[in-house]
């Protein structure tokens, strides 16, 4: 069994592997989610503006090249901070964002799938982003208000344009997902799923045999349990029960992209050691025997 790497030393995120989204955009597997970078109850600007960019840099000083984030966080609050952090950005550094969930106050979340709204926000992240062309836009809710095909039609019509790269989607079934793959190359989920939340199981192994990146929300917010496996296999390999939720996740399926959040350089760099952690087979059988 593997204790956790200083990260301070190592570029311990690439040892989680590689996925290549979309068949031509790879990333390191362990990716960050800027959404806790934004103020108190992730809305407004950030409560440390130094830190917060001092986060980002440091997750590239890691290894860490899959930045997720979207317009509704902050609103557009994390988007404009990585482009202070970052840009111009490294060859290898892959961005994500999303559209189509407007924010009206810290816990007020609305669906806008109107293929106008859509185009508008791309073209604002653009923006924001100082890129010319977005390597992953994500519809961030289906709006069951519009048809389907009017909100994937408009995001190909983007691609077709080359103003984003790859089409992702936020919270959908298998069947949505299916139905969205008839309209448009999907190369992307993004659903909550956790050690202790696993109701997205089927969409990960749809996922899995069609070769389409997943990408965990909350990923380790969940825990099930202070003791039993999980605090037993932490104190077996000198790890926090947080590095051990994320190793398991990173054992668990090759197209899993875990993007952890943090507005804090100690939090990031113990996040990432998780990378370092080598699981044995019966440790993820474990892990995997918690009831999510």
């Amino acid at each position: 069994m593997t204790s956790t790497t200083d990260p301070s030393t190592t570029d311990v995120a690439r040892q989680s592997g590689t996925f290549s989204i979309g068949g031509d955009l790879p990333v390191v597997r362990l990716g960050y989610g800027t959404m806790q970078l934004t103020g108190e109850g992730v809305w407004g600007p950030p409560r440390d503006r130094e830190e917060a960019i001092a986060v980002l840099r440091r997750a590239v000083e890691l290894g860490i090249t899959f930045f997720d984030t979207a317009d509704s966080y902050g609103p557009v609050v994390a988007e404009e901070l990585l482009a202070e952090a970052l840009h111009p950005y490294a060859d290898d550094v892959v961005l994500a964002t999303k559209a189509g969930l407007t924010r009206q106050g810290p816990s007020i979340w609305t669906p806008v799938g109107v293929p106008a709204y859509l185009r508008q926000q791309a073209e604002l992240s653009l923006r924001r982003l100082q890129v010319e062309a977005i390597d992953l836009f994500q519809l961030h809710r289906i709006d069951a208000n519009v048809p389907l095909e009017d909100q994937i039609g408009e995001l190909a019509a983007l691609q077709d344009e080359g103003k984003i790269k790859h089409i992702g989607l936020s919270e959908v079934s298998v069947e949505e997902l299916q139905a969205a793959q008839r309209i448009a190359p999907i190369a992307t989920v993004q659903n909550r799923f956790s050690l202790g939340t696993r109701g997205s199981a089927a969409l990960l192994a749809h996922s899995e045999a069609n070769g389409i990146g997943f990408i965990p929300w909350r990923p380790v917010a969940d825990h099930t349990a202070a003791a039993g496996p999980l605090a037993e296999i932490a104190a077996a390999h000198d790890a926090t029960p947080t590095q051990i939720a994320l190793a398991w996740l990173l054992h668990l399926s090759p197209v899993m992209l875990p993007i952890p959040g943090t507005s804090r350089v100690a939090h990031l760099e113990s996040n990432t050691a998780a990378a370092a952690i080598e699981l044995t087979e019966d440790e993820v059988a474990r892990l995997s025997s918690i009831e999510g």
